[in-house]
């Protein structure tokens, strides 16, 4: 396997940003709780599952677009996250939920808002211009998030 890419990022770019990994992170947490659903909540847990997964799914998919697309499925991502409230709300009526899954819930999506509303503000910057991050070898590594995409440092998992 050709290792030339690990050693100056990532291939697919959305890879770099630290709300992509907060919602991985977000998606095994919801695996890992909806197993603790009784049979009787399946379908629950299954459009949780989905929802959570809608999260980093909206994060790839729009990386692959200019900009004001990747802004358009940055905004799907925090419908995603507000679907993954109301069912966070659901589990708490219905008894699946502890007041700690509850609260870690939520506090995970609050912090995935923030910085997915935050990624679409360094978006939005107007005269913003892009830095290239490709390996330093001539290539076009940084036209999959646009040329003048400059991810907001708070999103680079490589200063952390």
């Amino acid at each position: 396997m050709d290792k030339e890419n690990s050693n100056n990022g990532t291939f697919f770019r959305f890879e770099d940003l630290r709300v992509y990994h907060k919602a991985l992170d977000y998606i095994d947490w919801v695996y890992n709780t909806t197993k603790l659903f009784p049979e009787n909540a399946s379908i629950l847990a299954e459009r949780f599952i989905n929802s959570a997964q809608a999260i980093a799914f909206y994060i790839a998919e729009g990386s692959a677009r200019n900009k004001s697309q990747f802004v358009y499925y940055l905004k799907m991502a925090k419908s995603s996250v507000r679907e993954c409230v109301v069912i966070t709300t659901l589990g708490e009526k219905q008894g699946l939920l502890t007041d700690v899954l509850i609260d870690e819930s939520r506090n995970e999506l609050m912090e995935m808002t923030k910085m997915l509303g935050a990624l679409i503000g360094s978006l939005q910057k107007p005269g913003g211009k892009g830095r290239s991050r490709g390996n330093g070898k001539g290539d076009d590594f940084e036209s999959e998030f646009d040329n003048d995409f400059e991810p907001h440092e708070a999103f680079d998992i490589k200063k952390y």
